[in-house]
């Protein structure tokens, strides 16, 4: 590939120089997306969630490159590991040389897995041994450590966020609404669910989701279930481009997905949410997980 830079110097929009170094740039896109997919592998003695986390962290940052990605979790014993370096000895045969990335804590497995030709980006070893000498002690270095008896109030804790974001999602329940540590509002398919779960399963917060309705937007007012709640809500919306397109999944060619249905739902919220200045997240230009740290920072500010 060729490493070479452009020139440093100025150039305008019209300068013949500028217009080649976009066309290289195009052209280099569409060559890097034209390679065979690079095979990409998750190890863990656990879930894998932490592998896939950190190494998707590093993977998005070559947007041009496509992945296989390959999810490889509970590699329990050395006999197991050995399979799987099978596995990765076997794609270092393809035309396009594999990546890995591991978690694995126990040091067996670790030490089996790195046996394989395959190149292994180890998050344990990378940063544990820093770790224990910051702490100047040893860690334990045993897998599940995350959901073990140490931890078991925090898992009880997220377990029960679930199960009462479940009951209140959608608003389908009002049942101890009061209890809510945040309350989503938003038109229908602005992404409130995913970010109610989210918030659930991550942190542990008691989330409900409170869905408007034409006869919510048609008010000035917050709904009544919501109105003493003000405090902890946080309005969702989004583009009426993109809440189309959702709608149109769900139900196509009706008028709850139309462009008008949807603007116009969106401007009655968005008018809803200034005047009782509820906190608003748009949706459309951050993830779930974008989303939930909004709503972090937001309530670590108000505590």
């Amino acid at each position: 590939m060729d490493s070479s830079r452009p020139s440093q110097a100025a150039s305008g929009p019209g300068d013949p120089a500028a217009g080649e170094s976009l066309t290289a740039l195009r052209h280099h896109a569409s060559s890097v997306t034209d390679r065979p997919a690079v095979p990409v592998f998750f190890l863990s003695d656990s879930t894998g969630i932490s592998a896939e986390t950190m190494g998707n962290a590093l993977l998005i940052q070559f947007p041009y490159l496509r992945f296989d990605r390959r999810l490889i979790p509970f590699i329990t014993s050395v006999d197991e590991a050995r399979k799987v370096v099978a596995i990765l000895d076997a794609a270092m045969d393809g035309e396009v040389t594999p990546l890995a990335f591991a978690t694995a804590a126990v040091e067996e497995i670790r030490t089996e897995l790195h046996t394989s030709r395959c190149p292994i980006i180890d998050f344990f070893d990378m940063h544990m041994t820093r770790v224990e000498a910051i702490l100047d002690a040893k860690g334990e270095r045993v897998a599940s450590q995350l959901h073990g008896v140490g931890d078991i109030k925090r898992y009880n804790a997220r377990m029960a966020a679930v199960e009462y974001a479940i009951e209140h999602d959608d608003g389908q329940s009002l049942r101890a609404l009061g209890k809510a540590d945040v309350i989503l509002v938003a038109p229908s398919r602005c992404g409130k669910t995913p970010t109610t779960m989210y918030l659930a399963l991550q942190h542990g917060l008691l989330v409900a989701n409170y869905p408007l309705v034409e006869e919510d937007l048609e008010q000035t007012v917050l709904p009544r279930p919501i109105r003493a709640l003000r405090d902890r809500c946080f309005g969702i919306t989004t583009t009426p481009a993109r809440l189309r397109q959702v709608r149109q999944e769900r139900r196509p060619h009706s008028t709850y997905a139309s462009l008008e249905q949807c603007t116009w739902e969106l401007r009655r919220a968005e008018a809803l949410f200034s005047t009782h200045d509820l906190p608003t997240i748009n949706s459309s230009a951050k993830s779930v997980e974008e989303m939930s740290t909004v709503i972090l920072q937001r309530l670590a500010a108000n505590a």
